[in-house]
C-alpha cells in the first residue's frame, strides 16, 4: 500500500501543468519517498491547484478537520504544498508541482543524497519542446541594457515590476544552495530570489524567506546587473516572482545552454545586435553571456543570435556602444499570458494536459465539496 501511495501521487503530479515524467531508474520516485511520508503522500493526492480551506480538504480525504489542518500546515512549512491566507479568513490550500513548485521548497533544507537525485532526474523533467512551447519562466533585459527610444512594455522591464509592488521577500537560490551543496557552482550571490504579493507573503509565512522593502529588491536588482545575473521573472504579466540566474547553476539556464539554439526556445523579446565596426575586441561581455553566444575571433567579438536570450548583461559593459538590444520582429515576439492561472493553463495544454473541460470538471467538484463539507 505505501508503493501504491507514491504510484498515484506521481500519477497526480503528471496531470498537473508541468507535468512528472516516470523515468527507467526510477529515481523520481527516490524523490518522492524521501520529502513525502505515506500520509502527507495521501493528502496531498486530495488536493488541485484550487486553493481550499482545511475542512474541504478533510472532507475529500474523511479525516478530521483540526487533523487536516495540522498536517496541511506541516506540508506547507515543508515546501510540499502552497498556501493563501487572506486576512481574517481560514488558510487556503492547493498542489504544487514538482518544478517551478514543491523542489524550490525544499531551499536551505537541502541534503548531498537530494541533491543527487534531483541532477539525476532533471534531465529527464526538463523537455525542450514543452519548455519552447509554454516556458515556465521569461528572459527580461537589465535596466541599463535597454535604450531610451527602445519599445519596452512595463512587465519586460525588472524596475517596473517592482515598482508596481507593494509587498516584498527574498529568498536564497536553490540552484545556486544545489550546486554548492555538492562541491560545485560559483560565488555569484545566494540570496537573490524576489517574491512579490502572495507569494512574498508565502515566503516569509513558512519561513523560506525575509521580507525586504521595495529599495532592497530594486538593490537587489542592481547587484544582480553588477554579478551578472540573468533576470528570469514568472511566464507571466502579473509576476509573482524575479529570479537571478547564472548558467553555471541555474536548472534552466544549463539546460538551455546544452541546446544548440537557445534563443529559439525561451521567451524573450529582445536580442543583442552587434557592430562589428565599432568593436575594439576588448573581451569584457564575453564572462557575461550565461549562453556563450559571444566569443573573440580575431580581434573582434562574434556574437551567435542563436545562442542569445536578450538578457543584456553584455551590452552594459560595452565600452564602445558596440552591442546593443533590439526588439525581435512582431512574429517572433512570444505571447505572454496574462497571469499565473493563464501561464498554468497554457503549459499543461502544451501537454494536452488540463482541456477546458477538465478545468471546469475540476470547478465544479471544488464548488460541490465546498457545500457539501460541514462548517465548525
Amino acid at each position: 500500500m505505501t508503493e501504491d501511495v507514491y504510484e498515484r501521487l506521481a500519477q497526480h503530479l503528471d496531470n498537473l501543468p508541468a507535468g512528472f515524467p516516470r523515468t527507467a531508474g526510477g529515481v523520481e520516485m527516490r524523490i518522492l519517498r524521501r520529502l513525502f511520508t505515506p500520509e502527507q503522500a495521501e493528502l496531498a493526492l486530495r488536493l488541485t491547484l484550487l486553493g481550499e480551506e482545511p475542512r474541504v480538504v478533510a472532507y475529500r480525504a474523511g479525516i478530521p478537520v483540526a487533523e487536516a489542518a495540522r498536517r496541511l500546515e506541516e506540508m506547507d512549512r515543508l515546501g510540499l504544498i502552497y498556501s493563501t491566507q487572506a486576512a481574517g479568513k481560514p488558510p487556503e490550500y492547493s498542489a504544487l508541482q514538482f518544478a517551478v513548485g514543491f523542489w524550490e521548497g525544499q531551499v536551505n533544507k537541502l541534503t548531498p543524497e537530494l541533491v543527487r537525485d534531483f541532477q539525476e532526474y532533471v534531465s529527464e523533467f526538463f523537455d525542450f519542446e514543452l519548455w519552447r512551447r509554454s516556458p515556465q519562466l521569461r528572459t527580461i533585459p537589465i535596466g541599463q541594457s535597454v535604450a531610451v527610444q527602445t519599445e519596452v512594455m512595463p512587465y519586460e522591464r525588472a524596475e517596473e515590476i517592482v515598482r508596481s509592488q507593494t509587498n516584498f521577500a527574498v529568498a536564497n537560490c536553490i540552484c545556486r544552495q544545489e550546486m554548492r551543496v555538492v562541491g560545485q557552482g560559483c560565488d555569484k550571490p545566494e540570496e537573490t530570489c524576489l517574491a512579490f504579493g502572495m507569494a512574498a507573503d508565502h515566503y516569509v509565512r513558512t519561513g523560506r524567506g525575509r521580507a525586504i522593502s521595495q529599495q532592497d529588491a530594486l538593490n537587489i536588482l542592481q547587484e544582480a546587473e553588477r554579478v551578472g545575473l540573468v533576470l528570469q521573472p514568472t511566464n507571466d504579466k502579473s509576476p509573482l516572482a524575479i529570479c537571478a540566474c547564472c548558467g553555471c547553476c541555474c536548472g534552466v539556464l544549463r539546460h538551455l545552454k546544452r541546446h544548440p539554439q537557445p534563443a529559439t526556445l525561451v521567451s524573450t523579446p529582445f536580442a543583442a545586435v552587434l557592430d562589428v565596426d565599432a568593436c575594439i575586441g576588448c573581451g569584457a561581455c564575453l564572462p557575461r553571456c550565461q549562453m556563450d553566444a559571444l566569443t573573440l575571433e580575431g580581434d573582434k567579438a562574434a556574437l551567435n543570435p542563436q545562442r542569445c536570450i536578450g538578457c543584456g548583461l553584455c551590452v552594459s559593459v560595452c565600452p564602445t556602444g558596440a552591442l546593443a538590444l533590439a526588439r525581435k520582429p512582431a512574429e517572433e515576439q512570444p505571447k505572454v499570458p496574462r497571469d499565473i492561472a493563464q501561464a498554468y493553463i497554457k503549459m499543461g495544454q502544451g501537454r494536452d494536459k488540463m482541456s477546458y473541460a477538465e478545468l471546469a470538471r475540476m470547478v465544479a467538484q471544488s464548488k460541490m465539496d465546498r457545500l457539501a463539507a460541514p462548517r465548525e
